[in-house]
């Protein structure tokens, strides 16, 4: 694991270099969900709204529903991304492609 986890209501949400995004209960660490992406997650998840953004080596940035880890939606960059950030509806996130995006956080 090497993005930094985020913390909301008793959940913590991180990315793993084994492609998986896991959801854990903070207090007993049990498995909550766990969803494959197609490559590492280096970046650290954003929550909000009961949507978890998070970015993956496979080139793509995925929003999963916070309580089941279903897919929402997906969007593909150029190339790897970075940790995003969530602002006023818009996810913002880098990629090697060179580009910065700006994705509608309800796509």
């Amino acid at each position: 694991v090497f993005s930094s986890p985020a913390v909301v209501g008793g959940v913590v949400y991180v990315g793993s270099d084994d492609s998986y995004v896991y959801a854990l209960d903070a207090g007993s660490g049990e498995l909550r969900w766990r969803y494959e992406t197609g490559g590492g997650v280096f970046s650290s998840p954003a929550v909000v709204g009961g949507v978890v953004y998070v970015g993956s080596d496979d080139s793509d940035v995925y929003a999963l529903d916070a309580a089941s880890g279903e897919l929402r939606w997906r969007y593909e960059t150029g190339g790897r991304v970075s940790s995003l950030a969530v602002v006023d509806g818009v996810v913002y996130v880098g990629s090697d492609d060179s580009d910065v995006y700006a994705v509608s956080a309800g796509r």
